[in-house]
């Protein structure tokens, strides 16, 4: 099938507009001259094979999106949501998102190989228009589908939620406003990325707010969610309800000794009890209504300290230099999951080193590096 230059002019044009690149600084990139890039956008030379790998590669997306219809890169996904919130995305961050949905392409093909029978699912179904009551109604049957009783706290939620066939990746983001978002890979299916340079616990609650996305606005191919832009709309209440009630049942809360006596000191306690902000646990506590407005505002002044909050995917049997080491590979969106998933495929021989550093989007030296940290060897030659 000859490629239809048109088309391949418009995808070329568009993905460079999409990630404010010039054709400059795609030249420098790619290696490939500024006239040949120049021709290839105005439908007047066609690339060689070689370049369309290089553009691929450059883009991070399979390269049959360039010679081809299939749908197999997310495309039509981050240009609706750079129309939709351009001026929030920094040229940095686009790339970060891009980068992000590459890696769910990668872990939607190690499912395939490493867990070929396993399903991966969970379903909500909406009913009436109380919006509230269907956050309220999802968190209790997520629960329930986990395993978890009432008074059972969810401390790795991120695994909670890969185990139902969500792609969660952390990353870190320039835009400070932006806490995460939900996005639709074509290939790999339903993505959250959460904003690592948020506070850890904030990321935690993050995390359920874009997993209710995920099973709440399963219509939409992209949601981004704002630090301070609720407001008064509808979907977001509605997704910090099901975090709140995912991570802070109103049975445990209620459970909880003298839950009609608050103050700061008892809100730090629990606070970090249930590995939430004292905003978040003030907010669920009026909700139930055991708090009232002076001790809710009394619980939100205070702060619970960095040092007292810990990260379910840095263990506390790293050294101070191995969770700083841990910690820039995890803002990058190389989570411990992802992580040892490439290395099980690496060991059955399903990938190549060469092929699992590019999945981890590192050079040699760093997947040493990233081999030593998880007690992986990297075979000679490989």
């Amino acid at each position: 099938m000859p490629l239809d230059r048109k088309v391949l002019a418009e995808k070329l044009k568009r993905y460079r507009e999409q990630f404010q690149v010039s054709i400059l600084e795609l030249s420098e990139a790619t290696g490939i001259p500024e006239e040949s890039l120049s021709a290839y956008e105005n439908e007047e030379r066609e690339p060689t094979g070689d370049e369309i790998l290089i553009l691929a590669d450059f883009y991070r997306c399979d390269f049959r999106f360039f010679i081809s219809n299939e749908r197999v890169a997310p495309f039509d996904q981050t240009e609706t949501l750079f129309r939709r919130y351009g001026d929030e995305f920094s040229k940095q961050d686009r790339w970060a998102v891009q980068e992000v949905l590459f890696l769910a392409g990668c872990e939607s093909f190690l499912f395939q190989k490493l867990e070929p029978y396993k399903k991966h699912s969970f379903t909500f179904t909406k009913t009436g228009d109380y919006y509230k009551g269907h956050g309220i109604e999802a968190a209790a049957a997520l629960r329930r589908e986990l395993g978890y009783p009432s008074h059972k706290v969810p401390l790795d939620i991120y695994e909670d939620f890969r185990s139902i066939g969500i792609h969660v990746f952390r990353r870190k983001l320039r835009t400070s406003s932006i806490s995460g978002l939900y996005i639709r890979h074509p290939v790999a299916g339903k993505c959250i990325l959460i904003n690592y340079s948020e506070d850890i616990y904030r990321q935690r609650f993050t995390a359920a707010h874009e997993a209710a996305h995920r099973i709440l606005d399963d219509e939409e191919d992209v949601v981004v969610s704002f630090t301070a832009r609720e407001g008064r709309d509808l979907v977001e209440i509605r997704a910090n309800t099901f975090a709140s009630h995912y991570l802070m049942p109103p049975e445990f809360l209620k459970s909880i000794p003298g839950s009609d006596q608050w103050n700061p000191e008892k809100a730090l306690t629990w606070a970090n009890e249930l590995k939430v902000s004292t905003e978040a646990l003030s907010n669920a506590l009026s909700g139930i209504g055991v708090i009232d407005r002076v001790t809710e505002r009394e619980i939100k002044s205070v702060r619970v300290p960095q040092e007292a909050k810990t990260d379910p995917e840095l263990s506390s049997s790293l050294s101070s230099r191995g969770i700083e080491r841990k910690s820039m590979f995890l803002q990058l969106g190389l989570s411990s999951s992802y992580v040892n998933r490439c290395f099980e495929a690496y060991r059955r021989d399903i990938i190549s080193a060469a092929r699992m550093a590019e999945m981890m989007l590192v050079d040699e030296l760093e997947l040493y590096e990233i081999a030593e940290l998880y007690g992986e060897e990297i075979r000679y030659g490989s």
